[in-house]
């Protein structure tokens, strides 16, 4: 446990940045389990109306510094080329 006040400052600061991190980070990979599961179906037009939700979450994610703006460059091609397959 941190002594001074400055390290007990910087572990509240940790915390409250991680469950910040972890709640958009678990909203990104529901968002994009739910357009797969729409792709496993075979359904164009929902995977097309899904699709945009799930670009505009891992926007907003990369925006806040959760992820690498890359990983999500590479997250949003993939799941372009996915819901082109169809």
């Amino acid at each position: 446990m941190a002594n001074h006040k400055d390290a007990i400052k910087r572990n509240k600061q940790n915390d409250k940045r991680r469950t910040h991190n972890r709640h958009f980070r678990s909203t990104m990979r529901n968002q994009i389990k739910k357009l797969r599961e729409v792709i496993e179906a075979g359904d164009k037009d929902g995977a097309n109306t899904q699709l945009k939700a799930t670009v505009s979450t891992i926007h907003r994610v990369c925006s806040k510094g959760v992820i690498h703006r890359n990983q999500a460059a590479r997250k949003i091609s993939r799941l372009n080329a996915a819901v082109k397959a169809l």
